[in-house]
C-alpha cells in the first residue's frame, strides 16, 4: 500500500496549527482540544485554557505574498458564527458556563517553502 502524502496546502495548514499550539503551550496555555467538530455546526482549530478563561482559536496559515488580505480578514462572518455555535456546544458539553470565553484568530505566515515566518494573535 502506498503512503499518500498530504497536498501542500493541507500540510501547511497542519504545520501552522502545530506551530500555533506549540506557541500557546510555551505561553502557558493548556490545550483542551484540537479540531473539535460538531456535525452540521462547525469546527474549532484549538480550544485552550489559561487563567480560568477558555480561549477559542481559529488558525489561518497563509503565505507572505504582500498585498493579499491577511489571514484574519479571511475569517468571514459566516465562519465566525459557526465557530461561536460550535464553542457553545463545547461549553455545554463540558459544563464550563462559569468561564469567560475569548475568541481569537492566530495568523501563521510562511514563505514559499512552508517555513513559518511569524505568528500573530488577532481578536476575533
Amino acid at each position: 500500500m502506498k503512503n499518500k502524502q498530504k497536498p501542500f496546502k493541507q500540510y501547511i495548514g497542519t504545520k501552522g496549527e502545530d506551530a500555533a499550539a506549540g506557541l500557546l503551550r510555551d505561553r502557558g496555555f493548556n490545550i483542551l482540544r484540537r479540531n473539535y467538530a460538531v456535525h452540521n455546526v462547525g469546527e474549532i482549530d484549538i480550544i485552550a485554557e489559561k487563567d480560568s478563561e477558555i480561549h477559542i482559536f481559529e488558525v489561518r496559515t497563509r503565505r507572505n505574498i504582500g498585498s493579499y488580505p491577511d489571514s484574519a480578514e479571511s475569517v468571514i462572518r459566516k465562519k465566525r458564527i459557526k465557530v461561536m455555535k460550535t464553542a457553545e456546544r463545547f461549553i455545554a458539553e463540558k459544563g464550563l458556563y462559569d468561564r469567560n470565553v475569548v475568541f481569537e484568530v492566530i495568523m501563521v505566515t510562511h514563505d514559499a517553502q512552508g517555513n513559518i515566518q511569524r505568528i500573530d494573535f488577532v481578536p476575533f
